[in-house]
């Protein structure tokens, strides 16, 4: 995980991964299948650690923390996974389109997550509609502009994103 942390996306070789694992590369082509198959799987690991830590972790963002300072904290963790996996993301995003990319899987995870939020924050507000606006700054291809074109630092994007959590939630 460490090795994929450091690495660039389109830098990393199945040798590299065989090596910092202590395996040959057959083990790690045969487990994985190829790069993005590896990649894959630490992203699905990156978002079930994210999961488990919404549903039982410690507040902020785990149970127990007012509803805004909960969404500041998952749309702060959910950016620290874009800045490991920014363009992994926004490539698969560009092949998944309709309702099947934003209904299902993480995504319906996490819009249902920021919907019961803003459902508990009880303003009043149009919860279903606020959780896509909370989620919206953070599709990847967004983000990766933001960071490698436009040249906003991490901490631009989550004062930013504090910014727009806190003004509705709070």
């Amino acid at each position: 995980m460490q090795l994929l942390a450091e690495a660039e996306v389109g830098g990393l070789s199945m040798a590299e991964v065989a090596e910092a694992a202590g395996v040959g590369v057959g083990t790690v082509y045969r487990r994985f299948g190829d790069r993005a198959g590896l990649l894959l799987a630490v992203m699905n690991h990156r978002e079930a650690e994210l999961q488990s830590a919404i549903r039982v972790g410690e507040p902020p963002l785990g149970p127990g923390a007012p509803p805004a300072d909960r969404a500041v904290a998952f749309l702060h963790a959910y950016a620290d996974i874009l800045e490991d996996f920014g363009e992994v993301m926004a490539a698969a995003e560009a092949k998944m389109s309709g309702p099947r990319r934003f209904r299902t899987g993480p995504y319906l995870a996490h819009w249902t997550h920021l919907r019961d939020l803003a459902q508990a924050a009880d303003h009043g507000l149009d919860a279903d509609y606020l959780a896509d606006t909370l989620l919206a700054p953070l599709a990847a291809a967004i983000f990766v502009q933001q960071r490698r074109a436009d040249g906003y630092d991490l901490d631009r994007i989550k004062a930013g994103l504090r910014t727009l959590a806190i003004r509705l939630l709070g």
